[in-house]
């Protein structure tokens, strides 16, 4: 997946009536910025900085065509009263002031319309019963989760209508009225939400629609609605005004659902009621248990074959849609798979995106690192926020990286993590002279090391790497960072970002040689620091360390799975975000694995859908998960543990402390009392991983 000019991507398309630039889009993504169905400036900012970023058209988050009636939050745009016009208009003119265009989705959620249960309304479905899922990976959500994800709809139980004739009559008359709304309000196409579970959605598959009238069975009569509501709407906006309809090409968990080939045979159906586009995309029943396989996918090109299925059966052209990445983009494109690609976590990691791919400046791009920080605060009807770009839902917080300082000074960061690495980067921008120092043989941090866990860390550290060099930040390897090292550095400040302490637990046995801290295991790995061990284990990393073989992470990736200087049985202390990625790590290298966790909840410090994607797909390595289980003591062959009343022992070779990690301030401490302005981000100052470390960064750099 190599393209250096981004030809096919880059070149211009048409949908309908409409010449896009390119052939980039903005999927439909819920900010959650609107003020009882109304649009914001919030909004408004979010949508003109992703068109200003070269996005050939960005797609709002659903409208609710009858709001609130068939709304799933309050923070969604409404389009079902003319009192809506103004803020769509405003919308519309800032995008265009860009050189932008901009496409409203239309929606109507039945039988996941949140507003309707918090306000005691039926939700309108095709058929009852409505399938059930089960709520097995909340044993991973404290009850202040709970609480939250239950916002929307006031923790009330949903009841469910079947829709008459009237209801839908109603139904297509709301939608054609939404759309004339907002052609009225100036903006340049609508995309008709028939995917994700929502009401249009339910019909087209036979696992939610039973029914056995002129609604349901045959794939002409599921699409019936759907092709109606084109219909009408294609009446309301005349044949110039583009119409896309997104649709499901694949629902995961769910038996009956749609596949690539049902998707096929319904979407000839809705080109012919005058549909302008498809847009592919895929949906879980259970959200709790598949939602990184739908609607928003873990797996890079999850979608393609279902963009290619419905590609060969239209003759409209097809969006694809979830996670790609350019190069993958570019592809696609070129092999006939699909027409336009839309590009979400990318967009909202990096708004310049398109415009850096047009400039050939692809290594600038700001990678997501899939870690559904953003979606997350979706469940809890939240605007979003993003791990690695904290302007997302705050866009006047670019001019961090713009506006210049008035007196530059001498910034000296200690710690070329996350964290050093973007608060250099900022700082340089901004016109500071900024020295980093590190005291390993390379940057990154301990990020560097959740490379080898974490695949898409890998870009992300490549790109703080890069971005800060190119800033101008003057890098020093192999430095500690003493009091006189710094001193004769001469900084009118000095910034901590040194990361956490890892430590080891008070219980006998802790200091045997066989228990590791995770910097133990990242000195092991990738052979940082004073080599001990067996003879050859030494030899291995010596000769690996020589060769510069650990310096790339694919490489040590790979290897480790033919040899690692660790036992057959492992043990991990702490099942959170460390020691989930850990132990699948281990266990995909033949190990196995234990996890004890003293806390009732694993993988708290992950996004939800990655933690329950996460459980799952450790319990699925074969790893054996604990809750609640207190370590009492460590052996040389053995741990025992407790869970409750009962104790418990199981064999080690080797134990990982995943859960002893604390924020360190001692060199801060010692820099301060040295008479420096010492400033303190990161794991230093607050655990917060990645997202902690680049927005700890951007606060800092925001003051310097």
């Amino acid at each position: 997946m190599k393209s250096s000019s981004f030809n096919h991507l880059l070149a211009p398309g048409r949908l309908g009536g409409l010449e896009l630039p390119n052939r980039v889009l903005l999927p439909a993504m819920d900010m959650n910025l609107c003020s009882d169905g109304m649009i914001t400036d919030g909004e408004i900012a979010h949508y003109t900085a992703r068109a200003a970023g070269g996005a050939a058209m960005v797609i709002t988050g659903s409208g609710a065509v009858a709001f609130p009636l068939g709304a799933t939050s309050r923070h969604q745009p409404g389009l079902s009263d003319d009192r809506f016009i103004p803020g769509l208009t405003a919308l519309a003119d800032s995008v265009h002031a860009v050189g932008g265009r901009l496409c409203i989705q239309l929606c109507h959620h039945g039988k996941v319309a949140g507003v309707d249960t918090a306000e005691e309304r039926p939700l309108l479905v095709p058929s009852v019963p409505v399938p059930r899922f089960a709520l097995d990976a909340l044993t991973d959500n404290p009850l202040a989760e709970l609480l939250r994800l239950a916002t929307a709809t006031r923790g009330k139980t949903p009841t469910y209508r079947v829709a008459d004739e009237d209801d839908l009559a109603w139904v297509i008359g709301q939608f054609a009225d939404a759309a004339g709304r907002v052609q009225v309000a100036g903006c340049d196409a609508v995309e008709i939400h028939a995917a994700h579970g929502y009401l249009l959605s339910t019909f087209l598959s036979n696992a939610y629609n039973g029914r056995i009238d002129r609604w349901g069975g045959t794939a002409e009569n599921r699409t019936r609605l759907t092709a109606d509501v084109v219909g009408a709407v294609r009446r309301r906006v005349g044949s110039g005004f583009p119409i896309i309809v997104r649709i499901n090409g694949e629902e995961f968990g769910i038996e009956g659902g749609i596949d690539a080939a049902d998707a096929a045979t319904l979407a000839p159906f809705v080109e012919a009621a005058g549909a302008d586009a498809i847009h592919v995309s895929g949906n879980a029943h259970n959200p709790f248990a598949d939602f990184t396989d739908g609607p928003l996918p873990s797996v890079v090109g999850r979608y393609r074959d279902l963009a290619r299925a419905v590609k060969l059966a239209v003759h409209i052209p097809v969006i694809a849609v979830g996670r790609i990445l350019p190069e993958l983009a570019d592809e696609m494109v070129a092999a006939g798979d699909c027409d336009f690609v839309s590009m979400g976590r990318q967009q909202l990691a990096d708004p310049e995106l398109v415009n850096k791919l047009s400039s050939g400046r692809r290594s600038e791009i700001r990678p997501c690192i899939n870690c559904y920080v953003c979606v997350e605060q979706n469940f809890f009807d939240s605007p979003p926020r993003c791990a690695v770009n904290p302007a997302l839902g705050h866009e006047s917080l670019v001019s961090v990286t713009s506006n210049a300082v008035a007196i530059p000074r001498h910034v000296v960061v200690i710690g070329g993590g996350p964290a050093g690495l973007e608060l250099g980067r900022l700082a340089s921008l901004r016109g500071h002279r900024v020295t980093l120092l590190e005291r390993n043989d390379r940057l990154g941090g301990t990020a560097w090391f959740s490379q080898l866990t974490t695949p898409a860390n890998q870009p992300f550290v490549d790109w703080l790497q890069h971005e800060a060099i190119a800033a101008g930040v003057t890098v020093h390897l192999g430095t500690e960072a003493t009091v006189d090292v710094v001193r004769a550095l001469g900084p009118d400040v000095v910034v901590v970002a040194t990361g956490a302490r890892r430590g080891l637990p008070d219980v006998p046995g802790a200091d045997l040689p066989h228990v590791h801290t995770g910097d133990d295991l990242r000195a092991m790995i990738t052979g940082e620091g004073d080599l001990e061990g067996p003879l050859l284990t030494r030899v291995v990393l010596r000769a690996g360390r020589s060769l510069r073989i650990t310096l790339d992470p694919e490489r040590v990736r790979t290897l480790s799975k033919r040899w690692m200087p660790i036992g057959r049985d492992v043990i991990v202390v702490g099942g959170g975000l460390v020691g989930l990625e850990l132990a699948e790590f281990f266990a995909e290298r033949g190990r196995t694995v234990t996890v004890l966790e003293s806390g009732a909840h694993l993988g708290l410090a992950m996004a939800m859908p990655r933690r329950w994607t996460a459980v799952r797909a450790t319990a699925a390595h074969g790893v054996q998960l604990h809750r609640n289980a207190v370590v009492e003591s460590i052996d040389p062959k053995y741990v025992t543990y407790r869970v409750g009343d009962e104790r418990h022992t199981v064999s080690a070779d080797d134990v990982v402390i995943a859960s002893d990690v604390h924020a360190d301030s001692s060199l801060a401490e010692s820099l301060s009392q040295a008479g420096f302005d010492v400033r303190t981000i990161g794991d230093a100052a607050a655990i917060g991983y990645i997202e902690g470390a680049i927005h700890s960064a951007w606060a800092l750099a925001e003051e310097l």
